[in-house]
């Protein structure tokens, strides 16, 4: 390849797109100017890392799945960013274009705070959507400070659901059908269909969490970058396998994201090794650091997106559902593909 096309490559711009489009022989030129740095300067490395994903980023519309992903956000260890990962990841696709749904299925409300919803007591609710069959569409609530993205809101309610689901008929189904009711109700009023519908679930195996396992087709596991949060894992994949074996076969683990990581330390350069050796596939390249402005957003009622959007733990989340949308155009690339090869060979065997 010659010399331009592999500085255009290593860009992410093809050689025709290079000369085609202005915008993109802009953005090539903003990132050959954001200087190179090494180690021996972390702090300009980091500055210059963070230009040069600012760039890659800016004006950026992430690819939209052809129907409805639903992912269940999940991890048995409490503290791992579990509910942080849901609220960003959501902002991040609503800003590059989607039309995202999150519901905080956690009585802590964490997500419904982070995103700035009312989830006081008496505020329609998951509850009231789980227990008492009140229809999904009834519940939501804009994000006012993203464009695109709605929530269904937890209140104090909903930690006493668990015990009032145990005498309930298809109690593990009750929020599968609810989903499925208003994505078919949306389809029948015309509107424009969810990309991406997150749900946020408590660190534990209840029956909150299995309605959450039932509804979703992926899960979503963030893995905090320290020796315990691997403990845990391997039990979370039993209980997703168990899920998987008689309630809902179409649950897979799609995405492992790496959470609170520290390039510093050893520990947490041998823990990311470690899950990406195990779980090739499913880790993506990005990782969320640790982050002073990630912790402070909720306590405004904000995601670090709308609080410091050119902070470094917002451009490790827009990354990292950058990288999910073009993994899910990327599978539906190559279905296509299988779909085009098994037509082609049946066509040849009439012939």
């Amino acid at each position: 390849m010659p010399p331009q096309d592999e500085t255009r490559a290593s860009n992410g711009i093809t050689a025709g797109q290079g000369v085609a489009d202005p915008h993109e022989r802009r953005r090539a030129a903003l990132l050959r100017s954001v200087p190179e740095t090494d180690e021996t300067t972390p702090l300009a490395a980091q500055l210059a890392e963070d230009a040069r994903r600012r760039i890659k980023l800016q004006g950026t519309h992430f690819p939209k799945p052809r129907e409805t992903r639903i992912f269940t956000i999940a991890n048995q260890k409490g503290g791992v960013g579990k509910t942080t990962t849901t609220v960003n990841v959501a902002a991040a696709l609503a800003t590059g274009g989607l039309n995202v749904l999150v519901i905080d299925n956690d009585p802590q409300g964490n997500a419904s705070t982070a995103l700035g919803i009312e989830h006081q007591s008496g505020v329609p609710s998951i509850y009231d959507v789980i227990i008492d069959d009140v229809p999904l569409g009834e519940v939501l609530q804009p994000c006012e400070s993203v464009p695109g993205l709605v929530a269904a809101p937890a209140t104090i309610d909903l930690s006493g659901a668990e015990i009032e689901l145990v005498s309930m008929v298809a109690r593990e189904n009750r929020l599968r059908n609810a989903i499925r009711d208003h994505v078919e109700s949306r389809k029948a009023e015309g509107l424009e269909p969810y990309d991406y519908i997150l749900i946020d679930c408590p660190p534990s195996l209840g029956l909150l969490t299995i309605n959450a396992f039932v509804a979703a087709r992926e899960v979503l596991i963030p893995i905090q970058c320290e020796y315990y949060a691997l403990e845990g894992l391997t039990q979370l994949l039993k209980n997703i396998e168990l899920i998987r074996g008689h309630l809902n076969t179409d649950l897979h683990v799609s995405t492992i994201l790496l959470t609170m990581f520290d390039g510093r330390t050893n520990l947490a350069r041998e823990v990311a090794e470690e899950v990406r050796e195990h779980f090739p596939g499913e880790t993506l390249e990005a990782t969320i650091p640790r982050s002073v402005r990630i912790s402070e957003a909720p306590s405004y009622g904000q995601t670090v997106l709308t609080y410091d959007p050119s902070s470094t733990g917002a451009l490790a989340y827009r990354e990292a559902a950058h990288e999910i949308a073009k993994r899910g155009a990327e599978a539906n690339t190559e279905n296509d593909g299988r779909v085009s090869q098994v037509a082609a060979q049946s066509q040849k065997e009439k012939s």
